[in-house]
């Protein structure tokens, strides 16, 4: 393990990434330019404003929500999502009596073009473990309360198979059209550790 030789302590994240990077390229294994051109594609062109699209376009749209939950990967292709870590994606409704939440309980495994990258908390293996055991303890835990007659079925993604959670359109929206109903949707409504809550 490397240290500060001043301090005696692990030299902060970002430097020994950077360090990493410049020893990687030194040695011609990685280019910055494409590097920094995924990382820039995920933060800003790629993440949950993609998913939010498609869940207003759901709710708008009752022909496109019916292809959307018969083959979630081809509906979101339709408005030009698509590519790694988005192969194969499996969209499940949440109702007023059916509750969906998702995990990857071996890693990480999550629709990339639609949510972007996992946040911390998907990927921590107390979630992992913990949401398929006590799912309604642990989304009461991240602030979501559900009443005991609804029943809650958890996702697992895999390598081969991706969820994604269409929301339940909150009340009090109808007369919202597409375009004001995208920022109203979450990330974490996508996973099902949230609702969506009406302006």
């Amino acid at each position: 393990m490397t240290t500060d030789s001043g301090t005696g302590q692990r030299p902060p994240v970002s430097l020994r990434t950077e360090a990493l990077e410049q020893l990687l390229t030194e040695r011609g294994l990685i280019d910055p330019t494409v590097m920094d051109g995924i990382i820039a594609t995920y933060e800003t062109n790629v993440g949950p404003l993609n998913g939010a699209k498609v869940v207003a376009k759901a709710w708008s749209d009752p022909e496109y929500r019916q292809r959307l939950l018969e083959d979630g990967t081809a509906a979101i292709k339709e408005l030009g999502f698509s590519g790694a870590q988005g192969e194969h994606i499996v969209v499940v409704e949440n109702t007023e009596t059916t509750h969906n939440v998702v995990v990857c309980t071996l890693c990480s495994c999550y629709p990339w073009p639609v949510l972007g990258l996992p946040p911390s908390w998907y990927k921590d293996p107390a979630y992992r473990a913990r949401v398929v055991k006590e799912p309604r303890v642990v989304l009461s835990e991240m602030g979501l309360e559900l009443d005991d007659d609804v029943q809650i079925t958890v996702h697992d993604s895999t390598a081969e198979v991706r969820w994604l959670v269409l929301p339940e359109r909150p009340a009090g929206t109808e007369h919202l059209s597409e375009e004001e109903l995208v920022p109203l949707v979450t990330r974490d409504a996508m996973v099902g550790v949230a609702k969506v809550v009406a302006p």
